[in-house]
């Protein structure tokens, strides 16, 4: 329905205008705002030409499309499995909301919850009472959990069909299939079956606790592959979240007023107060301020900004007041290249589920040709009845190939691998992580909280003749109180572990880009650097050589100035972390070559990088800098992990085969990664690494398990003893030898809870 454009029932939702057709249509909007807009024909600023720039709600992403990480040529329109390898398609172009990118995990969680509960009883039953007499039973248990939890799978076995991609899910519905197909027919007709089958009390052997239990499992492994997708989109809206609401606009005539985000034009003018983030990309026109841009450089300390500096989006003013002009707006600020940058890379990894889905590629028909050949051939030789016979050899090939030991192999080596990680301080958040680390030859690290504590800390005070270093840092310290800069923190902090006595300072007064001023016990007190000293008339020149020795080790330096005399310098840095030296000189002995790429400075990343014997430096890198290096050693043929703690540092994390995130730092570095250090030491780096090692080893090992067995196995279950023997593989015989199968590839996961890590 169009609305005229004289409407006179108009709202807002989200920085869009909506026309209503009627009251009750207005009414029902304001109720529920989201609901209402996710079945509206048409926003108000199309049907009457509104210049309204707008976004869609996160509830409503219109346009977005869908692809699958591991076959990126597959791109579709709505969410669902890959129709060639099965995996659940991810968003490739647009952001939805938690609710909506939680609608196939909600689904699977209830699958998962109502297979469990259902098997946890038929196996108990199965293993405590056995099968006599317990096939109706099996049959109410198991129905559901094959039907209903298990209906996925076959959906997506069937595409695997249809697309003539055969994968690991081609085998889950075969072999799910026929072993509930062939228990059902058991169960209701177990006259059809030979007498060599039954029992002493003519009953059939069932196989509804594997194929309920095959089920559960990949059910398991679905839920967990969803969870960690879902962090994939979290980091992405957390790094949306940076972005304020509303700006505060001025208008031509000096009003002020507050709007929405979405509504700013490139050539507004913005005003940006102590304490708010700075809206979008801009220049500053005038006033001044220190901003926050750790989000960016990983800096920790503000920077100073005055008239001509650039602001960036998402930063934080943290002292002073100014006005930008805006000069980029919506997608092309620097914090949406950075979320673009996340979600293109963090699709570019394949899954280690990859493999075994190539080895189902030929495993699959090469069970289906076994089966056929031994129907073929007991039909043709076999003794009556033929047919019986026939069926019988062809469906336990398909039973014994069930992939119980196989879809076990790779998912519960990665399980205990975590859980061995977790307990040394390191956490995989993907199987992908655990694949790709061993392989790493080069580490890419961010400097600040990464290499060094990510805080300012007090580093040394240099004096005059005349003054101490104790007078020096102690009335520095006494009017640094009074300031909320975080070098002011550092000095008070400094002072305070030298045990100094406190002093109270008056007339305190902060000069943004120069420093402060203020009196304490009497004294005039200036801290700042060069310009602030020459305003006030005192010759710094002879602090100049103490500052320029202070600066090239990486500090920043500010200059003391007491009652109008030079007296010092007091030099503030991110200090290195105590166990860094240890680290680097241990990822060296791993033949890891290291990697500095810092927002910061060039003398503070050098000064850095000699003091812990750094291979290669790169500085003063914006966030997609960093992504490019690291894309830029990847196309030299390098496996790369990328270590950060930042914002700055998402794209890279999410770019490199590895992304390592430290613990202490922010939670979109975190989910952007693939491994977390929990307490930020990259010592951890290398336990990891050979947990890795130690967890690859441990699927081939359990893939030659699950093989061993159906190698065996199948020929036997075709009858290739029967020539010889005479014997007919029991299927009471092959049900033990498909549990044994399992519980040898778990025992030997299990072993990984003792790996060296």
């Amino acid at each position: 329905m169009r609305v005229p454009k004289d409407a006179p029932l108009q709202a807002r939702h989200e920085g869009v205008a909506y026309g209503f057709c009627c009251a009750g249509c207005l009414e029902k909007f304001r109720k529920d705002p989201a609901r209402y807009v996710r079945g509206a024909r048409e926003p108000m600023a199309q049907v009457v030409g509104i210049e309204l720039p707008h976004r869609a709600p996160a509830s409503v992403p219109k346009g977005v499309r869908w692809t699958c990480p591991m076959d990126p040529e597959i791109v579709r329109d709505a969410p669902g499995p890959c129709p060639k390898c099965g995996m659940a398609l991810e968003p490739m172009d647009g952001v939805v909301s938690a609710e909506d990118g939680n609608a196939e995990l909600r689904d699977m969680t209830r699958r998962l919850i109502v297979a469990t509960v259902l098997t946890a009883p038929l196996v108990v039953v199965t293993m405590v009472i056995g099968h006599a007499g317990l096939g109706l039973l099996e049959l109410l248990l198991a129905t559901p959990v094959v039907l209903w939890a298990g209906w996925p799978f076959f959906q997506r076995g069937w595409l695997s069909l249809v697309n003539r991609s055969l994968n690991m899910f081609t085998l889950i519905a075969l072999g799910v299939g026929v072993a509930y197909v062939y228990s059902v027919a058991a169960v209701l007709a177990p006259g059809m079956f030979p007498a060599s089958t039954r029992d002493a009390h003519g009953g059939v052997a069932t196989y509804f606790e594997p194929a309920a239990v095959i089920v559960t499992l990949v059910l398991l492994g679905q839920v967990l592959e969803l969870r960690a997708r879902g962090k994939t989109s979290a980091a992405i809206r957390e790094l949306l979240a940076l972005a304020p609401r509303t700006a505060r606009r001025l208008g031509a005539g000096g009003s002020e007023e507050d709007v929405p985000i979405e509504v700013v034009q490139v050539g507004d003018r913005l005003r940006i107060r102590p304490g708010e983030k700075v809206p979008v990309d801009g220049v500053i026109e005038s006033g001044d301020g220190a901003i926050d841009e750790s989000m960016v450089t990983g800096e920790s300390m503000p920077v100073d900004k005055r008239p001509g500096d650039r602001a960036i989006g998402g930063s934080v003013n943290s002292t002073g007041s100014f006005v930008m002009r805006a000069e980029r707006v919506g997608d092309g600020t620097l914090l949406a290249q950075i979320v673009r940058l996340v979600s293109e890379a963090q699709r570019s990894r394949a899954p280690i589920q990859k493999l075994a889905d190539r080895v189902a590629a030929a495993f699959v028909p090469t069970v289906v040709a076994v089966a056929l050949v031994a129907f073929a051939a007991w039909m043709l030789v076999g003794p009556q009845p033929r047919l019986a016979h026939a069926l019988l050899a062809s469906v336990s090939v398909l039973i014994i190939a069930c992939p119980c030991a196989l879809g076990l192999a790779t998912p519960i080596s990665i399980i205990v691998a975590m859980g061995r990680g977790a307990t040394t301080g390191v956490l995989f958040r993907s199987a992908e992580a655990i694949q790709e680390l061993r392989r790493v030859d080069t580490l890419v690290v961010d400097k600040t909280g990464t290499l060094t504590e990510g805080k300012p800390r007090l580093m040394g005070v240099t004096t005059l003749a005349g003054f101490t270093e104790d007078d020096v840092l102690r009335l520095a310290a006494a009017l640094e109180r009074s300031s909320e800069h975080p070098i002011a923190g550092a000095i008070v902090a400094g002072a305070r572990e030298r045990r100094l006595e406190d002093a109270a300072s008056t007339a305190f007064d902060s000069l943004t880009g120069r420093g402060v001023v203020g009196e304490v016990e009497g004294r005039r007190i200036a801290i700042g650097n060069a310009k602030l000293l020459a305003e006030l008339g005192v010759d710094g020149a002879a602090l100049e050589a103490a500052a320029s020795a202070a600066r090239a080790g990486g500090s920043t330096t500010l200059l003391v100035a007491i009652d109008a005399r030079p007296a010092g310098v007091i030099a503030v840095a991110d200090a290195v972390k105590p166990t860094t030296r240890e680290a680097v000189d241990a990822l060296h002995r791993e033949g890891i070559r290291v990697v500095m790429a810092t927002g910061d400075a060039r003398p503070a990343a050098e000064g850095v990088a000699r003091e812990l014997g750094i291979d290669e430096v790169h500085s003063e890198l914006l966030p997609d800098a960093k992504a490019r290096l690291v894309g830029r050693l990847v196309d030299e043929g390098r496996v790369v992990a990328m270590a950060g703690d930042g914002v700055n540092d998402a794209p890279a994390l999410a770019r490199a085969h590895v992304g390592i995130a430290m613990g202490t730092g922010t939670d979109v570095a975190i989910e952007s990664a693939g491994v977390t250090i929990v307490k930020g030491d990259l010592r951890a780096i290398v336990r990891a690494r050979r947990l890795s090692s130690a967890t690859m080893r441990n699927i081939r090992q359990n893939l030659v398990f699950a093989f061993g067995y159906n190698a065996l196995g199948i020929p036997i279950a075709a009858g290739a003893l029967y020539p010889i023997f005479g014997l007919l593989l029991s299927p009471a015989i092959a049900a033990a030898a498909m549990s044994f199968s399992s519980v040898s590839v778990i025992a030997n996961a299990l072993r990984l809870r003792r790996a060296a890590s």
